[in-house]
């Protein structure tokens, strides 16, 4: 079994995204505790009154600004539970994680090809206290082994936490369908991940094949800023056209990504929120002595590690990918400690060791834990025919071409 935590600052949308789930057939509510009944008087799953049953905890909270607490809950699927046990399972991993006096809903999703559970909770106690979420990821896990021995359910295999959860897949450019393939792993992303620049926000979207490019610039006067999506093979090098982000959606165009960051500069500076991140990294650093052996380790935490070379073989940028809390930190926001010249430091000898012609040989054989190419190269015109308004100009270049016309002589 695999569980999914995420955490967020405001509760009713993932109480939307469940009800949205729950209304169109893909899912019902399995069972609430300490909640008012969430349906209203025509059988349709109220918002309105779930909020009603978190909002004493919401107005008691102090400072707490991620309060809220989503995971999902994934059964392998060769595991044929009952809803009696899959009520079971959550409200015993519920109690041991903490959360067992706080009002939350259960939610069956059969959207996809295994049935899993979603449950919505808070972060915050009746009298606005910050559930401790310290070594949240290793409790879970020790949980869920538990949980396998007692229903005998299939245990999880190493990895695949990330890859269950739900959407987010690595893009497949053989398998066509691109643009969709995109389009969802960019919004699964935004959902389950937490970026503070547009550096970690591209480098989470390389983890799963995906590139991402800001295109700004001024045209005739007038300003123009968006987003270029594409797709990259597993060794990162781009392939197929891409394509601006209105193909997809304004929830993902550079305006509302602009937005999202500034949201979670403010969320990742709460006290402790980078804490367990920090632990796993600091004892990384302390029991390993190299770039291989450290991103091994991490990786066995839920943590990948990236770190960006120059052709010197020098550390110049790290950033680290939280799959269990989804935390994507650069290793200037976690600090001095944790910086691209800490990582310079602590690998000196093994980069020293190896030589600089090996290490520059390293970088032309890219991996998903070193570095990454970046997408393919867009012509300057050709951004700025995708982002600007060019109404004007392509008017004009029609009555050139039409000038240039060759005459034909008649005989």
């Amino acid at each position: 079994m695999v569980a999914n935590i995420r955490t967020g600052a405001t509760v009713g949308g993932a109480i939307r995204y469940n009800e949205e789930k729950v209304n169109c057939g893909q899912a019902e509510v399995l069972f609430w505790h300490r909640m008012l009944d969430p349906f209203d008087t025509a059988g349709r799953m109220s918002h309105e009154r779930c909020m009603a049953s978190f909002e004493p905890f919401l107005q008691a909270n102090r400072r707490t600004t991620n309060t809220v607490f989503h995971v999902s809950l994934n059964p392998s699927p060769e595991d044929r539970l009952t809803d009696e046990q899959l009520g079971e399972i959550a409200h015993e991993y519920m109690e041991r994680m903490g959360y067992g006096e706080q009002p939350y809903i259960v939610f069956k999703h059969g959207d996809i090809a295994r049935e899993h559970l979603h449950v919505v909770s808070l972060r915050v106690d009746s009298m606005g206290r910050k559930i401790s979420d310290s070594h949240e990821y290793d409790r879970s896990m020790s949980i869920l082994r538990d949980l396998e021995q007692k229903y005998g359910l299939h245990p999880s295999i190493k990895g695949q936490e990330l890859q269950d959860r739900e959407e987010l897949h690595k893009v497949d450019y053989p398998k066509g369908d691109v643009k969709q393939q995109v389009s969802s792993t960019v919004r699964a992303c935004l959902r389950h991940y937490r970026c503070a620049s547009f550096g970690e926000w591209r480098t989470l979207l390389e983890a799963f094949n995906v590139s991402a490019e800001e295109r700004t610039g001024t045209i005739d006067g007038r300003d123009y800023a968006g987003m270029i999506y594409g797709a990259l093979t597993d060794d990162g090098y781009g392939i197929g056209t891409p394509f601006k982000s209105s193909r997809i959606g304004k929830d993902v165009g550079y305006e509302a990504l602009q937005r999202y960051y500034e949201r979670l500069k403010t969320a990742l500076k709460e006290p402790e929120v980078l804490d367990e991140l920090r632990e796993k990294i600091a004892d990384g650093m302390a029991r390993c002595s190299n770039r291989t052996e450290f991103c091994e380790r991490l990786h066995d935490k839920g943590v990948d590690v990236v770190f960006r070379l120059n052709a010197a073989g020098r550390i110049y940028g790290v950033t680290f990918i939280d799959h269990a809390q989804g935390i994507v930190a650069n290793g200037s926001l976690l600090g001095r400690n944790f910086s691209a010249n800490a990582f310079e430091q602590l690998f000196h000898a093994e980069a020293k060791g190896r030589g600089v012609s090996h290490e520059s040989s390293e970088q032309e054989r890219p991996s998903s834990k070193e570095s990454f190419r970046p997408g393919p190269s867009i012509h300057p015109l050709d951004a700025i025919l995708e982002l600007a308004d060019v109404q004007a100009y392509e008017e004009q270049q029609q009555v050139s071409k039409r000038k240039r016309r060759p005459r034909i002589r008649r005989l």
